[in-house]
């Protein structure tokens, strides 16, 4: 598969926001009809060409099929569920579950680190590139609503927010993933776009710029196997003065 080509500044700066929930563990994988799943989030990103494409609830080995395919650049984070690793099942030879981030420009550095505060068997964190284009793309997997995790929502929330606001300092940043709430953890300096329309699991799943990413504009696609809807958000991504 030939490499996608990035966006240059001045144009058109597009981001896919997914959750697949490939697992093969969560009650949704009974609607991921493995590897429908796959093959549709392929076909999404080969229609819609985005930028970045951020994924949660993934598995290391399907991404990095994704992007093969499509042709885009890969880092993946593992998340630690009871204690250790979680290798995918069902089937199984999929690597690790976590959360990835797809560019089509070159990733220069990565970052990722579990949030200070956790709740709950699994064990949550970040995860940020830098590409070549100056644009930091960040996504993370906050803390769900059950009752054994949500006391850590809102502090992972206040990280996540700070973190943003150090890596704009510098950079461009765009951020996107399933926050598991509908108020937003956008720092000042930040807009917000959220999957508020979809007919799924609506406004958990957020998109947060920086204002060199302007007039951001947000469309909800309906998945078939998934229990997520795909966010996609567009924005004109400024040339630098």
């Amino acid at each position: 598969m030939r490499a996608a080509v990035a966006s240059p500044a001045g144009s058109t700066y597009t981001l896919m926001q997914m959750n697949l929930c490939l697992s093969g563990l969560a009650v949704c994988y009974t609607k991921v009809a493995y590897p429908a799943v796959v093959e549709e989030a392929v076909a999404r990103i080969r229609k819609a060409h985005p930028d970045a494409v951020t994924f949660n609830e993934a598995c290391r080995g399907d991404v990095a099929l994704i992007a093969r395919r499509t042709g885009y650049h890969l880092r993946f984070a593992r998340v630690i569920y009871l204690g250790k690793p979680l290798t995918c099942i069902q089937p199984g030879g999929r690597g690790l579950f976590g959360d990835a981030v797809l560019t089509k420009a070159a990733i220069e550095s990565t970052g990722s680190r579990p949030f200070e505060a956790q709740a709950g068997i699994e064990r949550r964190g970040w995860l940020c590139v830098t590409t070549r284009v100056d644009v930091d793309v960040c996504t993370a997997h906050l803390a769900s609503g059950e009752i054994e995790e949500v006391a850590a929502n809102d502090p992972q929330c206040n990280e996540l927010g700070s973190l943003l606001a150090r890596r704009a300092v510098a950079r461009t940043v765009i951020f996107a993933g399933d926050v598991n709430r509908r108020s937003s953890c956008a720092p000042g300096g930040f807009w917000t776009r959220t999957d508020a329309l979809a007919e799924q699991d609506s406004g958990r799943q957020h998109v947060y710029g920086t204002g060199a990413l302007r007039s951001p504009s947000a469309q909800v696609l309906h998945t078939t196997h998934t229990d997520h809807e795909i966010l996609l958000v567009r924005a004109h991504l400024a040339a630098p003065p």
